[in-house]
């Protein structure tokens, strides 16, 4: 009676696996439903009897699952160490950067304010020039003489501002420009 129950729900378990592929179009030709009856045979049930199924190894499983995660363990210590060693190495360059800018920035300062203090004694001394004038063809004259000073002057002092500014950007500049270059470096060599 076992044996029947089985056939049974074998053949129904087929006929219904048939009737979804013929209806999703598996199947190149319709199954004739029709006369179709459910068969004894014994060579059904020695094909059940004889069919071996696979046995799983747990010890297997285990010892594959133990490598996979020391594997993954391993190279997560090598991600942290190389993500350590990386932040490490930028905040050396962040604190050197800070540190230059921080001296440029006094270069700078310094350089506008000697900027500043020759304009304001050139105004004062053409103002006391300008006070003991007698007449007005003197007053244009230093006028004059006054502005091409100041133009003169100006051009000086643009182009010491320029080679301060631009010592001080490449001195910036220049820890970071080497820790992207050793960056990439090491990229390429990996």
């Amino acid at each position: 009676m076992v044996r029947c129950n089985k056939d049974i729900a074998m053949h129904k378990i087929c006929l219904y696996i048939a009737i979804i592929h013929e209806r999703d179009g598996f199947l190149s030709k319709p199954l004739p439903l029709k006369g179709w009856k459910m068969s004894k045979t014994a060579k059904t049930a020695e094909t059940i009897e004889n069919v071996e199924f696979p046995s799983f190894d747990a010890s297997k499983a285990t010892d594959q699952i133990r490598a996979f995660a020391e594997k993954g363990v391993e190279q997560s210590k090598e991600a942290y160490a190389k993500l350590k060693n990386g932040a490490e190495e930028t905040q050396k360059v962040l604190e050197s950067t800070y540190e230059t800018a921080k001296t440029v920035s006094g270069d700078l300062s310094l350089k506008t304010i000697a900027i500043l203090r020759a304009n304001a004694e050139a105004n004062f001394s053409h103002l006391e020039a300008l006070v003991g004038a007698k007449t007005l063809s003197e007053v244009v004259e230093l006028q004059t003489a006054f502005l091409r000073k100041r133009v003169e002057m100006a051009i000086e002092q643009v182009k010491d501002f320029q080679s301060v500014a631009s010592k001080a950007v490449e001195d910036v500049s220049k820890p970071v420009k080497t820790a992207f270059e050793k960056v990439i470096k090491d990229v390429k060599a990996a």
